[in-house]
């Protein structure tokens, strides 16, 4: 057993200060927000010609507030249900509840606060371009919600990797998509299928360095129901699908951007190779989750930087 004791309502000595919420808002995760958004901008620009810049930074701090509050809210609830403990080969500031004598409720107002404020600055994008970013941001909202919490929390079940792929990695390109371009089409699902794969590899990463962890804690996550060794052997196809669906996107629909490719392979080889020897393990956690939101960047940008061409 760890160091976690159930923890009470109040009794907390330590207020929750800039630095704590900041933790709690997981900055290290971000890239599961900015890449969709960076996609999404790229290909608008591509099909138009234009771009609102402005429009696109908004929908970006809306975008980064949902991640944070869904950092913020799984936190809260792991702490609640006593799944997460010191001694889970996790830094200090990657579990704020565990490591900081902070009331539990403070860190659910902040979830509720970070989803409140991404909401009312989505109503001003609703009002700038219609009704169909709303419709997609509330079926994002509720699938956050039914992700931490509830009875039985989909990330409890084999579905978290597909359901944070679809939602911040498909549905996040679709809606921005929409807004920048003035045009609503399904294309733009299928021009996010490398975010989708990476974003739901980052869910990957975690749930594979937690499986000793995750059983402990009545998870049934996929990682757990497959075992490591063929966990790896997904996660190893999923980022060979990863690439090749980026160099099929770029040569069927933007072939201007194959230029970029070479360099794309140059600069993504070592980072994905690094990744790729990583056994994720519960030891290698930390490194995992580091390497995986890197090459999450690397190709983000080089896909980015060909659909701009």
């Amino acid at each position: 057993m760890g160091s976690h004791t159930k923890p009470n309502s109040g009794g907390a000595t330590t207020p929750l200060s800039p630095r704590l919420a900041l933790q709690l808002a997981a900055p290290h995760t971000w890239p599961a927000a900015i890449m969709p958004v960076l996609v999404a901008a790229a290909c608008a620009l591509a099909n138009t010609g234009s771009l609102d810049v402005g429009m696109a930074w908004l929908l970006l701090l809306i975008c980064i507030l949902m991640q944070a509050s869904v950092n913020t809210f799984n936190d809260y609830f792991d702490f609640i249900k006593g799944t997460d403990t010191a001694e889970d080969n996790v830094e200090a500031s990657d579990s704020v509840l565990v490591y900081n004598d902070v009331n539990p409720r403070s860190a659910l107002g902040l979830a509720i606060g970070f989803l409140v404020v991404a909401f009312l600055l989505g109503l001003y994008v609703v009002w700038k371009t219609g009704p169909v970013p709303l419709v997609i941001a509330l079926i994002g909202a509720v699938i956050v919600v039914m992700y931490s919490g509830g009875k039985t929390p989909l990330s409890y079940l084999p579905v978290g990797e597909a359901v944070s792929g679809i939602v911040m990695g498909g549905l996040i390109p679709l809606a921005c998509y929409q807004v920048l371009s003035g045009t609503f089409t399904f294309m733009a699902l299928l021009w996010a299928t490398p975010t989708i794969i990476g974003v739901g590899l980052i869910m990957m990463t975690n749930n594979t360095c937690d499986i000793e962890k995750d059983i402990e804690a009545s998870r049934r996550t996929l990682p757990v129901l497959l075992g490591r060794e063929k966990a790896r052997t997904l996660y190893h196809a999923l980022m060979v699908v990863w690439v090749l669906a980026i160099l099929a996107i770029i040569g069927i629909w933007f072939p201007r951007g194959i230029v970029v490719l070479p360099f794309l392979a140059l600069g993504c080889y070592p980072l994905m190779m690094g990744l790729w020897k990583n056994p994720l393990a519960a030891p290698t956690r930390i490194g995992a989750m580091g390497q995986i939101c890197s090459v999450n960047v690397a190709l983000g940008a080089f896909y980015a930087a060909a659909l701009l061409l």
